[in-house]
């Protein structure tokens, strides 16, 4: 099993076996906080901070019947003792966040979570409802804002559904431009219906533009940089040069949404073709408009 599996159970079972789904989301956020590398990356969703890679194990051990969905709340149906599976750090952080937090109910620690680490309430639809107008303040004053037209472009390797997404919010990102040509992938949350609506609950746009793709068969043994150079000279003559209608198109949703970002896989943009798309983009009449690697 995951161990950040046994997490989410030693969490249900130091509180007596069952946990109404706001409370755990919180109260595992609060947990992870505060471990030195976090096993959940979170998102500010419609109830404060959310992770779907949490909801996604949730999910997997209901279906294991390991856990027991009871609509509003999740039980364990376990008889292992999985906080003594535990690293001795996380044991002593467990027994913190239980002896701190373990008297809240979800309207307490949703506003204590949402004053303290007021980003991931940005997008709370219960924030306005719980607390006063100065704090609400706080909220709003944490939202990323910028009115500066910018082409963004991001790589998911290497991070979490969560962390992709938190740079696009804090970015201010519009829309998602995915540039893969085959949009599937082995990572959670990558494939293209997946990602389409993960960004579009939090208020992100989706849209495709396989034709500035690489196709995967190109796409073999690249083990050096010097093997990415050259595929992207191909790519360059033969792709770059007959997909200027897409590539106006893009541009043209950027004078409109001002902030969008290019997508594929590689995490270092010096092995990924979204540079050089976006270097054609940046050629483009009437392109005056900074381009920025995330």
């Amino acid at each position: 099993m995951f161990y950040r599996r046994k997490i989410i159970l030693a969490l249900l079972q130091v509180f007596e076996g069952q946990v109404d789904k706001i409370s755990l989301q919180k109260l595992l956020f609060l947990f992870t906080k505060n471990q030195a590398k976090p096993e959940y990356d979170f998102v500010p969703y419609k109830y404060g901070c959310y992770s779907y890679s949490a909801h996604a194990d949730l999910t997997s051990m209901v279906s294991k019947g390991i856990l027991t969905d009871l609509e509003k709340a999740y039980k364990c149906n376990e008889t292992t003792n999985y906080f003594n599976t535990l690293k001795a750090d996380d044991k002593k952080l467990m027994l913190y966040v239980k002896d701190q937090y373990g008297k809240m109910n979800a309207d307490a620690l949703m506003k204590h979570v949402y004053l303290n680490f007021p980003y991931w309430a940005i997008n709370s639809v219960k924030a306005k409802e719980i607390l006063t107008l100065q704090q609400f303040e706080k909220i709003n004053n944490s939202r990323p804002k910028s009115e500066k037209t910018i082409l963004f472009t991001i790589g998911y390797e290497g991070i979490s559904l969560e962390a992709y997404l938190n740079r696009l919010i804090k970015n201010d990102v519009k829309v998602l431009v995915d540039v893969r040509n085959n949009p599937l992938s082995m990572k959670y949350g990558f494939s293209k219906s997946q990602l389409q609506r993960y960004c579009n609950s939090l208020g992100i746009e989706y849209v495709h533009y396989p034709e500035v793709g690489i196709q995967s068969e190109q796409r073999q043994e690249l083990n050096t940089q010097s093997d990415y150079d050259k595929l992207f000279a191909v790519y360059r003559q033969n792709n770059l040069t007959k997909t200027t209608a897409s590539q106006v198109k893009i541009l043209n949703l950027l004078k409109e949404k001002k902030r969008i970002a290019l997508t594929c896989f590689e995490a270092n943009i010096c092995q990924c073709h979204r540079k050089h798309l976006a270097e054609a983009i940046k050629n483009l009449p009437d392109f005056n408009y900074e381009v920025k690697h995330i």
